[in-house]
């Protein structure tokens, strides 16, 4: 059983007091229009938090108040919570991004995205997504993390096309972005050893913050846009 996406209680509130609706008000439109049984308590439990609409709701509830499904979510994070922010159904969605309907829906259930680089820019493309989002909502943020640890403390070279199926991001950039990194590491790495007395302590502590906060340092390097 599929989770309700991250429901914005307050806007619905905000949204439903704008347009001078009652919840009972509501609740007749979701039936009249969509055909769903609401009862009007159900909205205002919605409206308080203490339940969240599921997806078909919240798609019938920003029709019901004249807004985007995106109005109604709270911050998104997973695909399919990218994927109802911009009111898509799987089909279409998979449809623009060049994937087959049921392939799609088998990586949005699993969070674990599996397309080719072109489809993963398409995916950024469609949904708007950040580089960050597009790691988070991919569940690749460890493999991220793994892969720029061992870029910048071996070759950097030899991590450029595993990096570049992971981001949407042109190759260039990509290159440009891990040498700064390596160089950065490596820098930081014969400073501390040329402190002298306890060097290689010095060294490890060094090597180790700097690879603690490699992500948010690529981040900042390569921008958050994809």
């Amino acid at each position: 059983m599929q989770s309700s996406p991250p429901f914005n209680a307050p806007a619905a509130r905000r949204l439903r007091a704008a347009l001078g609706m009652a919840p009972g008000h509501v609740a007749y439109g979701l039936h009249a229009q969509y055909g769903l049984v609401v009862a009007p308590e159900t909205v205002m439990a919605w409206e308080r938090g203490e339940i969240s609409p599921t997806s078909a709701e919240l798609t019938a509830l920003a029709g019901v108040l004249w807004c985007s499904p995106g109005e109604l979510l709270a911050e998104p994070v997973t695909l399919r919570e990218h994927r109802i922010a911009r009111g898509l159904a799987p089909e279409e969605l998979a449809r623009r991004i060049g994937v087959e309907p049921g392939a799609y829906q088998k990586m949005e259930d699993s969070g674990r995205w599996k397309g080719n680089e072109r489809q993963s820019a398409a995916l950024a493309t469609v949904l708007g997504l950040t580089l960050a989002q597009f790691l988070t909502a991919t569940g690749k943020n460890e493999e991220l993390a793994d892969a720029l640890r061992s870029a910048v403390t071996t070759r950097w070279q030899a991590y450029v096309k595993p990096l570049g199926k992971l981001l949407p991001i042109p190759r260039g950039h990509l290159e440009r972005v891990l040498e700064q990194l390596h160089a950065e590491y490596q820098s930081r790495m014969v400073a501390t050893l040329s402190w002298g007395s306890g060097g290689d302590a010095a060294s490890g502590d060094a090597g180790r913050e700097f690879l603690a906060d490699i992500v948010d340092r690529f981040w900042s390097l390569a921008g958050g846009a994809a």
